[in-house]
């Protein structure tokens, strides 16, 4: 379900966004979707990166999924900030699943 939102933004970025939207020949409310889809990625990366999330709680923050989430932070060259141990634990939770 979709819901309206009605913002104010300064004119500079008002100017960028239908510049954008004009650009890719879309409206501008489907340009300001795209920038929050794009800024959500961003958020979660960063959280990520600086240790803030975990690889589950980046997924949910981004609003996809974590073998996407994996290959999003792949194709930003970030490094997993998973420890030793939780690898570990992963594993011997397959290993009780199969």
């Amino acid at each position: 379900m979709q819901k309206t939102m009605c913002i104010r933004i300064d004119e500079k970025d008002y100017d960028f966004v239908k510049e954008l939207a004009k650009q890719n020949k879309e409206e501008v409310s489907k340009a300001v979707r795209n920038l929050v889809d794009l800024g959500r990625l961003m958020f979660a990366i960063e959280r990520y990166k600086k240790g803030q999330a975990s690889l589950g709680r980046a997924a949910e923050l981004a609003g996809i999924s974590i073998s996407e989430m994996i290959n999003l932070l792949t194709d930003f060259g970030v490094k997993s900030n998973m420890k030793r141990e939780d690898y570990l634990s992963g594993l011997e939770n397959l290993r009780k699943t199969w």
